[in-house]
């Protein structure tokens, strides 16, 4: 397996992948990564995995949406196609069906590698189920590859009902998932974390209308209302959204409640999902969320919108709940409930590290390799 040459083609390499990269590349050493934006290695995975950095990321978006994915276009380097025949790969890892998936499908019959298109999970927006066109392009993008992976039954309900994927080449089980290790601070003192009223709810994301925020807010209106005000929020990000927030809590007297910490850095941001009661995750739209996993991962439970891929990984009643953002006064009831019940929390703690117990970068990439190894015929 040592001598397979494995190209991973990840327009962002972002913090979370690098876990994953990381173990997948002892077992394949000459993997390599290739991307358009490289936010530098995360905490403790420095120099782990061979990147190449190809042109530039820019997407551009004919309209701006308000409760989902933004439509619009991933321009991308055809620079990958020259670094691509230099590097000559045995196998291609490519994420969705961006323009470098379809230039390693169309090289494929001529260079004679195997491409296995990834598709992190199923939501509206990105499905374009409403355009001919697209579906028909992804469609014979999936005809040409040779295997498929999602981290959700979502994603993988989509790749074969929709677009035709074979079944039995869908390899649907999570794959971007977390370590605790580049989340935590790596330096000689720990991440002070505020004092807080507990229990503590945590949202960490971009301030941007997908996400919910304000939503979350008229729930946290709403348990004011009814006199449950012993608890905090803390609103980690920053965004567009921002200043609408500010605007809420300051009309509806939140402020005791709800503190907007702004952005952090991410191998901070362990620290206050320990620190935290329970998380709170209220998207419109999210493929997967990323967040959710995080949150398990440090013992937390988790409130999670059934809009996010990653509610899969929720049990109600076990290591959190899944509710309905539209309707906020689910999600009053559900806090008020954790409020209530401080014991009930620490339950669900332990079975949200139990979740994780599967879903590790090891466990990740040694299910990517049985991939490669299925395709190779090593």
């Amino acid at each position: 397996m040592k001598d397979i040459r494995i190209a991973w083609l990840l327009p962002t390499a972002w913090f979370y992948w690098h876990p994953v990269l990381s173990h997948f590349a002892k077992i394949f050493p000459q993997a390599r990564v290739f991307t358009a934006l490289w936010p530098g290695f995360a905490k403790g995975y420095e120099d782990s995995f061979p990147v190449e950095i190809v042109g530039e990321n820019r997407f551009v978006a004919p309209k701006r949406e308000t409760t989902g994915y933004s439509r619009g276009f991933t321009f991308l380097s055809p620079n990958i196609i020259i670094r691509l025949l230099q590097y000559k790969p045995d196998l291609i890892f490519a994420d969705s069906f961006r323009i470098w998936s379809l230039f390693a499908l169309l090289l494929k019959p001529f260079c004679a590698w195997r491409v296995i298109l990834s598709y992190e999970g199923s939501s509206p927006t990105v499905d374009y189920r409403n355009s001919p066109l697209r579906l028909f392009l992804r469609r014979l993008m999936v005809r040409a590859a040779d295997a498929y992976m999602t981290n959700s039954q979502t994603g993988k309900a989509y790749l074969v009902e929709v677009l035709g994927a074979k079944e039995e080449l869908v390899f649907a089980r999570p794959y971007e998932v977390p370590d605790a290790q580049s989340l935590l601070s790596n330096s000689t003192t720990s991440v002070q974390v505020p004092e807080a009223k507990k229990p503590i709810f945590l949202f960490v994301g971009h301030l941007v209308p997908r996400k919910g925020l304000l939503l979350l807010l008229q729930a946290c209106q709403q348990l004011n209302k009814q006199g449950c005000q012993d608890y905090t929020l803390w609103i980690v990000g920053d965004g567009e959204e921002r200043k609408a927030a500010e605007m809420f809590i300051q009309a509806n007297d939140l402020q005791e409640q709800v503190k907007l910490l702004g952005k952090l850095d991410y191998n901070c941001l362990g620290s206050y999902f320990q620190a935290a009661d329970a998380f709170v995750l209220p998207t419109l739209e999210d493929t997967w969320g990323m967040v959710v996993l995080e949150a398990l991962l440090f013992g937390t439970p988790v409130l999670c919108s059934q809009w996010a891929g990653a509610a899969e990984l929720i049990t109600n009643g076990e290591n959190g709940y899944v509710f309905d953002p539209y309707h906020p006064e689910q999600l009053a009831e559900l806090m008020s409930y954790f409020v209530k019940n401080s014991e009930q929390i620490k339950k669900m703690g332990e079975k949200s590290k139990q979740t994780m117990t599967s879903h590790t970068p090891i466990a990740a990439s040694v299910t990517l390799a049985k991939i490669v190894e299925s395709l190779c015929g090593v």
